[in-house]
């Protein structure tokens, strides 16, 4: 098989050509492994990779997802004997004892993880740009972020190294960097999967994991493979009663879609975007589906509501920071955290335990003014940027000088959308439906769903893929089109 033609496929396409002994996993991971050596010096998503020999995982021959080849993000998931560094000069070198829940889920779907990709220090960005791992650039016009902080895994399937790749999301961190990467990304509903043993909650209960993908069937397949829940876990969600992948072909029948074109900050949305999801409610509407416009509220402030994630947030990276440093023997200070980082950190420091009590309560009012609005609408439909990816080097700016709080300010304000479905632990997703007309950048349309919902997003998500399909549209960097 050549490197075009290798690209050509989504993982389920690749497993089956396995599971029909048209090619090897192995075959399969050296043509990634040289997709990675022709695409990254002008990406930077992939920090490390190595053979599949190294990848450990299970013979599961059959499977929708076995012998595809996978990268991991440097967070969240650990795999034994592979570097964990959390995109942090702190926890440069540090090395996985053990695998995670999720690591063993991925190696028992077959899946063959061969490297690592890049994130924003402690994940704390929606732009991939840490000081320790340098700069990912988007593929579809290098000059720009490519999103984050699951950004070196949507640059690396977007630019054909793989399939798709290991993401997380804890305000928009899969759905952030699929809509700048022309991607699909689903955020699943919080308890869906396990984060243990040595993670529980994550930001509160904020933060869950999955992946981005060319093909929404692939993200179901993962889905299905990760589903299902470890001894501890603090947040149990039932099982599905059929495949999430089986959902992906079935109809969704029609249904009550509210539109919400403007964020909750108070600013309007680039009008282009706008315009965009317009566009995508006049093709709902051609499907079947009702869609009329809501202004939903959070049940508090946009500045309440953005002070309480600060309050989690920090609270919760000063355990992470204390245990790197007393783990490495590192300094707190710019010499091993950048420095909206460090700031982040002394905030948290300042917190107290009523306030963080007092956030949790206002978690709670968030989670339960969201949950009503399912109630009235089958699903909601937003964009999921209000605008378009900034140039490298212009979201930091001036982060030298700004506080926790500051830094948390300019983290929701880039990406204002996305958080209220992390606080209130339902599904949401992003679909690369739309383009730019005057640049052709891809557009991410932002569609959320009541808790436990995922089989309507993903029956509404492959009616919308066949309806405006995506899967030939390609960027600027891709491996299929070069050869090392």
């Amino acid at each position: 098989m050549k490197l075009s033609e290798y690209t050509e496929y989504d993982a389920i396409g690749l497993a089956e050509l396995v599971a029909n002994d048209e090619v090897t996993s192995a075959e399969l991971a050296e043509l990634a492994r040289e997709a990675i050596e022709v695409v990254n010096p002008d990406i930077n998503a992939v920090i490390e990779s190595w053979p599949a020999s190294e990848s450990g995982s299970a013979d599961s021959r059959g499977g929708p997802l076995a012998g595809v080849p996978f990268l991991i993000k440097d967070l969240a998931v650990s795999m034994q004997g592979k570097n964990l560094e959390l995109g942090s000069r702190l926890a440069k070198g540090v090395v996985a004892t053990e695998d995670s829940w999720l690591m063993s889920r991925f190696r028992a779907a077959g899946l063959v993880t061969i490297g690592r990709t890049a994130t924003p220090e402690m994940a704390f960005s929606t732009t991939t740009e840490s000081t320790l791992q340098g700069v990912t650039r988007n593929p579809w016009l290098p000059e720009l972020s490519a999103g984050g902080s699951s950004g070196g895994a949507a640059a690396a399937v977007a630019a054909g190294v793989v399939p798709l790749a290991h993401a997380t999301d804890a305000a928009g961190s899969i759905r952030v960097p699929a809509a700048y990467n022309g991607l699909f990304g689903l955020k699943p509903t919080r308890g869906r999967s396990s984060n243990g043993p040595s993670l529980d909650e994550v930001f509160a209960g904020f933060g869950v994991q999955l992946g981005v993908s060319r093909s929404v069937r692939d993200s179901a397949a993962l889905l299905d493979a990760i589903q299902g829940h470890a001894i501890g876990d603090p947040y149990i969600t039932a099982a599905p009663g059929r495949s999430f992948l089986s959902e992906v072909s079935r109809e969704p029948g029609k249904l009550k879609i509210g539109l919400m074109l403007d964020p909750w900050n108070d600013e309007r949305t680039d009008p282009v975007i706008a315009a965009a999801t317009s566009s995508t409610a006049r093709l709902l509407e051609a499907l079947g589906h009702t869609v009329i416009e809501l202004r939903p509220t959070l049940g508090v402030s946009w500045d309440a509501f953005v002070q309480m994630n600060a309050t989690i947030w920090t609270a919760t990276l000063v355990g992470w920071i204390e245990s790197l440093a007393a783990a490495t023997g590192r300094p707190i200070d710019t010499t091993t955290l950048e420095p909206a980082t460090l700031a982040c950190f002394r905030y948290g420091k300042e917190e107290k335990a009523s306030g963080f009590a007092a956030a949790l309560a206002m978690r709670n009012t968030v989670t339960r003014s969201v949950g009503a609005w399912f109630g009235e609408v089958d699903l909601l439909l937003t964009p999921t940027l209000p605008q378009m990816p900034l140039a490298i080097g212009a979201y930091g700016a001036g982060a030298d000088s700004m506080t926790g709080l500051e830094w948390t300010q300019r983290v929701f304000r880039h990406s204002p959308l996305t958080p209220p479905f992390n606080v209130s632990g339902v599904p949401a997703m992003s679909v690369p439906l739309e383009t730019h007309p005057a640049t052709g950048l891809p557009i991410g349309m932002q569609f959320a769903a009541g808790f436990g919902r995922e089989d309507t997003l993903l029956r509404v998500a492959g009616q919308l893929e066949r309806a405006r399909p995506w899967v030939d549209r390609r960027p600027m960097v891709w491996a299929g089109r070069r050869s090392a």
